[in-house]
């Protein structure tokens, strides 16, 4: 099993920044891929960045590249989703998934194995 918990989320204001950290514990070297998805009411989960643990290589969804910068402390088995420029569209429940292996479907929520809690960010216009 792997436990993932999130923190950092709060109330920014439009052009902000806030720094989401994933922590992960138990069987770590199921956790290859971290990925963070959000989640805004009435709206389904969507993926917003995913990092592979053996090579840092990062993936972004469109409406988040170039603000969003997602990164890993292997030493600490954490993973960072820096979010700078917020905009009150990002407000969202932020959620933290890991899958062992890494996959081409990277982007859908169904293929991740274990999930955190969840963290919410609200950016006010």
């Amino acid at each position: 099993q792997v436990q993932l918990v999130e923190s950092g989320g709060g109330l920014v204001q439009a052009g902000g920044s806030l720094r989401l950290s994933c922590a992960a514990s138990g069987r770590t070297f199921s956790s290859s891929v971290m990925a963070w998805f959000r989640q805004a009411p009435g709206k389904e989960r969507e993926f917003v960045s995913v990092i592979k643990w053996n090579d840092g290589r990062t993936y972004y969804a469109d409406s988040v590249k170039g603000r969003f910068t997602i990164s890993r402390d292997n030493a600490k088995n954490t993973v960072y989703l820096q979010m700078n420029s917020l905009k009150p569209e990002d407000t969202a429940v932020y959620f933290c998934a890991s899958r062992a292996s890494w996959g081409s479907a990277y982007f859908r929520s169904t293929i991740y194995d274990y999930w955190g809690q969840g963290t919410q960010v609200t950016v006010s216009s």
